[in-house]
């Protein structure tokens, strides 16, 4: 079991939010009808992608209008950098994606009366963040940044705990901390039970969408992980709300192991048009934002 985060120089791979993307399309076709076992075709035909991507390009966007407070490289159709509307217009964009209840109400209901936060502690929080883990320059900015991405909806603490903690994942990883390491932090700020192993959570997992039933799983999928494909297949082999489960814990593993490069010329096709050409931009912003935290801004 590798100890440390794989060096992008070290083999042809992205880091980046597709490998939240990248899982959510995997698990995908297992939601309903779960398959609790690794040995499964990966990029399959009957795939596609939810409402677990749509949200991560949406948060995607939202990072990008934050940065045009410092910089005029990115145009948006968004003035602001309001979370609420970006995430409602996309949304509206793909009606189909397999919203919850709750979150489909706050997404296209007419009375704006609606349009606030509701108190969920479900898993969509978690399943969004993982643009948070990568834009951040610093733990605390990862923490604020996830609240801020949770509480436009999610604004019960597990709610805001689900987010803040797949958001320090990926933070911690990319910042090459080992998997021991990420582990106890988890457990110390957050008061996850990261003890159990795949195997035995398997048999009795049953469909879950809180973060509380959620988050913990996708880190221990990662944890027990050798690359990123086997930690998705793990999170995937659980059962439950499997596709939120491998976003999730395909986000923690893109940071660590980094993406195969043909993984990811092999799902881009499943997106949209538009979300390719938010993901491209959200990548080019994050390797302007690492040159301007050095003061080596290149035209």
């Amino acid at each position: 079991m590798e100890e440390k985060g794989l060096q992008v120089q070290d083999c042809k791979v992205t880091k980046g939010i597709i490998g939240a993307i990248i899982g959510d399309i995997v698990g995908s076709r297992f939601e309903w009808d779960n398959y609790r076992a690794t040995d499964f075709e990966f990029a399959h035909e009957e795939c596609f992608f939810t409402d677990d991507s749509v949200m991560t390009i949406a948060v995607a966007e939202w990072l990008m209008a934050k940065d045009m407070k410092y910089t005029n490289r990115y145009i948006y159709d968004h003035a602001g950098d309001d979370l609420a509307p970006i995430l409602r217009e996309w949304g509206l964009r793909y009606p189909n994606a397999g919203y919850g209840g709750m979150f489909y109400f706050w997404i296209f209901s007419r009375d704006t009366n609606m349009h606030k936060p509701y108190n969920s502690y479900g898993n969509g929080s978690g399943m969004r963040v993982s643009p948070v883990g990568f834009y951040a320059r610093s733990l605390k900015e990862a923490l604020k940044l996830a609240e801020e991405s949770a509480e436009v909806t999610h604004n019960h603490p597990e709610g805001i705990k689900g987010a803040q903690t797949i958001a320090s994942a990926i933070y911690l990883a990319r910042m090459g901390k080992s998997k021991q390491e990420i582990k106890e932090y988890i457990e110390d700020e957050f008061d996850y039970d990261l003890s159990r192993t795949c195997d035995e959570i398997r048999p009795d997992y049953c469909f879950n969408e809180t973060c509380q039933g959620c988050c913990p799983e996708a880190i221990i999928a990662f944890l027990e992980s050798d690359d990123y494909e086997s930690a998705v297949r793990l999170a995937v082999s659980l059962g439950g709300d499997s596709d939120t489960i491998a976003c999730m814990t395909g986000s923690i593993a893109a940071a660590f192991y980094g993406v195969p490069d043909e993984l990811v010329a092999k799902f881009l096709p499943y997106l949209s048009d538009e979300m390719r050409t938010v993901l491209d931009n959200f990548e080019k912003m994050l390797a302007d934002r690492q040159k301007r935290s050095f003061g080596v801004i290149m035209e």
